[in-house]
């Protein structure tokens, strides 16, 4: 497989993946907003790209995102290594999501953080069935402890 076509194939991936795939440099501007981002975010690549990170951070959580962000740019080092974070994020429209994901530090030839690639996924829906099930669960246990007392 040439250099050319193994290019062309990753960038096809990236592109089209169903999971949101963006990249923010070292100030935490969007340099690179997928399919999938448009489709989880409802803000397309041209409305994305140069803006701030915070175009999809709950304002409530901008200051520890940025910290955060600050610390890691600063030393190379996140804390979260390979983890699966699952945060709050913002569509256009206002609505919050639940999302998960997972970040790559880019740095330069020198090791020099250049900024970090997420790939993430909206799991909003799966939260929202996962506390009905708890809350149907504490609902039937209160229900059997009524009967049993």
């Amino acid at each position: 497989m040439t250099t050319t076509l193994r290019q062309d194939i990753h960038e096809h991936i990236v592109s089209q993946a169903p999971d949101a795939i963006l990249y923010a440099d070292g100030d935490g501007i969007i340099r690179l907003w997928n399919l999938g981002a448009e489709r989880i975010f409802g803000f397309t690549a041209a409305e994305a790209l140069g803006q701030s990170l915070d175009l999809i951070i709950p304002e409530r959580h901008r200051q520890r995102h940025w910290d955060g962000y600050h610390q890691t740019m600063a030393t190379g080092v996140t804390k979260y290594g390979t983890k699966l974070l699952a945060v709050p994020a913002l569509s256009q429209s206002g609505a919050q999501l639940t999302t998960e994901f997972s970040i790559v530090m880019l740095k330069d030839d020198e090791g020099r953080p250049q900024g970090v690639a997420a790939v993430m996924r909206d799991i909003s829906s799966r939260r929202a069935e996962e506390k009905a099930l708890r809350d149907r669960l504490a609902a039937l246990e209160t229900q059997v402890a009524s009967t049993q007392g």
